[in-house]
């Protein structure tokens, strides 16, 4: 695979530093990996987009998926997870995430992270949507991804790492042969560096999270603007199944037209007994699923979303009345204390909720080591699509894929560094024009076509209408560009925006060729599911016109990314 050439209007790096690896965010994946990285003694630098416990992993509030209780076994959480996945999880990339996910939890225990215990010492594990077992360990009750990053963040920091906060990495450097030596990025604030400059390394791994932002309403943080996709859509890489993005079924609901980050309230509320009803009090999810208000979150917001529809409301409710003040307080401190801020007391009332945009199971394309379509370009977490997802994310088995892959993607840049030795050297510059980028103000534009066209209902006309107007929005820029040379003032709010424009249109792309509903993916026109024709991956790259390669792929498995260099 050969890059683009396409890179982001942006200036030439002022400044630059060397490294053997180059980490692209500080969530569960991002951190793990360069401790790993590190421990192996390859010179790291961890570049994130904001403070280092800012990213995904700190709003995680359910917990981590590992058979780690009794009775429980790796087997019976891969069928969970085949099941959740609809037919499109890559079986031998979920045996990985079962198989080695208890040992990666252990040392994540080893590297400081507490989780809630029974009164005897043993780890205190709950259920959450999809799983026929309680196999989820939780931390401060509802606070799960903030523990993760407080140790991961603390060992970072005792260990020394190199890090750059409040960075937006742009693009990938490339050598003579086309192979990843590191990457550009701008610098937000005070410290060391500023501006843009450029980190040279012969491994980057991308952690950079999720695209949550391309919604209106969103669990996602401000920062999930699809940064990495986008940047490795412009460095040539393959993206895959980039249509099944998971619709988290009970967010805070604040408004019809609330926007941006939105609270969550966590599954386990449900693993715990809470009950989805309608204004009047009705059980709706009982004889949808066997496991009523416990079945896969495609299942639970489809069902939301239909009693909506039937209903004329704009929200359904989440009632646990019955858990009483003391098990809110210590079990889910968080999910009250948000509820709270906005005037809802779950103690003594229902909370409404609706779905929202949460997680994007598909994402660059990687293999069993993280490897993508680039040489040494690795990503792991949100931002990769490793096939253990499918069409629908397990509850609570995205902590554990951001653990478990990033350990393999270190494992590997230990394995394979020699080959690749860091030779700081002059680095060619494409003679491509740089992507012409979007003002600020095209992202609510963007936000407003996605959740209206490609939301949890979808359908040919929807899709089209959203289409279009992504494609004005593309061809503007693009006309703006070739006409007299302008385009917006580079800057983190129009790279943004014109990241968000790129994933959008991938989105949609791919949402228009699956001709079917399956997973988190809910076609109105095409309700049946459909394995015959589509138990396939839709895998999408970036010509070099900026237009998009859109193919099917001939079977469920993934295809090979790259042929891998071998030790000697």
């Amino acid at each position: 695979m050969t890059s683009t050439g396409i890179r982001l209007h942006a200036p030439a790096p002022g400044w630059s530093i060397d490294a053997d690896v180059v980490v692209v965010g500080s969530g569960v994946a991002g951190l793990t990996a360069a401790l790993r990285c590190e421990a192996a003694g390859l010179t790291t630098v961890v570049v994130t987009k904001a403070r280092l416990d800012d990213g995904s992993t700190r709003w995680a509030q359910g917990g981590i998926a590992a058979a780690l209780g009794e009775g429980d076994t790796p087997a019976q959480h891969l069928d969970d997870t085949l099941v959740a996945g609809a037919g499109l999880c890559d079986e031998e990339a979920v045996r990985i995430l079962v198989t080695e996910g208890p040992d990666a939890v252990r040392r994540l225990i080893a590297t400081g992270a507490h989780f809630d215990e029974s009164t005897d010492g043993a780890l205190e594990l709950t259920r959450e949507g999809g799983h026929h077992r309680r196999r989820i360990a939780h931390a401060g009750g509802d606070a799960t991804g903030a523990e993760i990053s407080r140790a991961l963040v603390e060992a970072v920091r005792a260990r020394g790492l190199r890090t750059i906060e409040n960075a937006l990495v742009l693009d990938l450097l490339t050598d003579a042969g086309g192979r990843t030596a590191g990457v550009t990025l701008h610098v937000m604030g005070e410290g060391q560096h500023d501006g843009v400059g450029a980190v040279h390394a012969p491994a980057v791994v991308l952690a950079t999270g999720g695209m949550g932002q391309v919604f209106s309403a969103t669990t996602n943080p401000a920062v999930s603007t699809g940064d990495g996709v986008a940047l490795a859509l412009r460095a040539g890489a393959e993206v895959s199944d980039l249509e099944f993005v998971q619709f988290h079924p009970t967010v805070l609901f604040l408004g019809a037209d609330a926007e941006g980050q939105q609270p969550l309230v966590s599954e386990a509320v449900r693993g715990e007994g809470a009950h989805l009803v309608d204004a009047d009090g009705v059980r709706f999810m009982q004889g949808q699923h066997e496991l009523a208000e416990l079945a896969p979150r495609d299942i639970v917001a489809k069902g939301i979303m239909r009693r909506m529809r039937e209903q004329d409301a704009e929200h359904m409710y989440l009632d646990a009345r019955h858990f009483g003040a003391r098990m809110w307080e210590q079990r889910f401190p968080t999910i009250l204390a948000a509820c709270r801020a906005h005037g809802i007391d779950p103690v003594t009332e229902p909370v409404p909720v609706a779905p929202a945009a949460h997680y994007a199971s598909g994402g660059v394309r990687t293999d069993s080591h993280g490897r993508t379509t680039v040489p040494g370009l690795y990503a792991c977490g949100e931002v990769a699509c490793t096939g253990v997802h499918g069409a629908n994310r397990l509850a609570s088995n995205s902590l554990l894929e951001g653990l478990v892959y990033a350990e393999r993607i270190a494992a590997d840049i230990a394995r394979t560094g020699t080959l690749h030795p860091r030779e700081p050297q002059s680095l060619p510059v494409s003679e491509r024009p740089a992507h012409p980028l979007l003002a600020p103000e095209a992202r609510f534009a963007i936000q407003r076509a996605m959740t209206r066209g490609a939301g949890v209902l979808r359908s040919a006309a929807s899709l089209a209408e959203a289409a279009d107007r992504l494609h004005g929005l593309h061809a503007d820029a693009r006309d703006a560009l070739d006409e007299n040379g302008k385009t917006a003032e580079p800057g983190v709010d129009t790279w943004e925006a014109t990241n968000l424009l790129c994933v959008a249109r991938v989105l949609v792309a791919a949402a228009q060729r699956r001709e079917e509903t399956r997973g988190c993916h809910w076609r109105e026109d095409r309700p049946g599911r459909d394995d015959t024709v589509w138990r396939r991956h839709i895998v999408v790259r970036l010509n070099p016109d900026r237009s998009l390669a859109v193919r099917t792929t001939d079977a469920t498995d993934f295809p090979p990314t790259l042929p891998q260099p071998q030790e000697q």
